[in-house]
């Protein structure tokens, strides 16, 4: 399984050869370094722990650091899954050139939060009609009551409350292009998140 973390940096535009724009997501991935390989005869499980992002030594928990080593503490720790026992060992780094243009990949991140928002925008509800008095209940939710029997409101009734801010997956992404000496990578289309948003970039398995 290849899999890297980077920031979202935004969205632009790039042309191909023939002359055709798309619209891509830029994503800076620093080469992100192996902090801890993981076996089944000694965890169970085959997994690394990659480590990314900038953080200041003094910042950092004396435990923690001793669980770096002789390596550069990192703001960020994420674990990956293997299939099989990895080759990879402490200290090695991965970069965006584990990646070429044309793969696909899926993108994870924690998607925009929008605060607490209505039934209307969160659940795209129609809204009452404006005739008959309802002056008020344009964008109301209408009953939600269940009469003399059951006497409550069901579970899991779709009302208003918090939007946004959850882990989102968007699948099957084209790389279109990949710039190793600015750590960037282009995907097509759009990625969850604002700007700075950790996104996680691995192999699809969706062909």
């Amino acid at each position: 399984m290849r899999q890297l973390f980077g920031y979202k940096k935004g969205m632009t535009r790039l042309f191909l050869d023939d002359g055709t724009a798309l619209a891509v997501t830029a994503i800076e991935v620093k080469p992100c370094t192996v902090v801890q390989v993981k076996t089944s005869k000694t965890d169970g499980y085959d997994a690394v722990q990659l480590g990314f992002g900038e953080k200041r030594k003094n910042l950092v928990k004396k435990p923690q650091l001793g669980h770096f080593g002789d390596l550069e503490p990192t703001r960020f720790l994420r674990e990956v899954r293997l299939n099989e026992p990895s080759e990879l060992k402490q200290g090695d780094q991965l970069t965006v050139e584990i990646f070429k243009p044309g793969e696909r990949v899926d993108a994870s991140g924690l998607s925009k939060g929008l605060g607490f928002q209505g039934g209307v925008r969160r659940h795209k509800f129609g809204g009452g009609s404006k005739t008959h008095g309802q002056s008020d209940r344009w964008r109301a939710p209408g009953s939600v009551g269940q009469s003399s029997y059951p006497s409550r409101v069901f579970k899991g009734l779709r009302m208003a409350g918090r939007m946004g801010n959850e882990k989102v997956t968007v699948r099957n992404l084209r790389i279109v292009g990949v710039r190793p000496e600015d750590n960037l990578l282009f995907v097509e289309g759009a990625v969850p998140g604002k700007n700075n948003t950790v996104i996680s970039i691995r192999e699809s398995n969706k062909r």
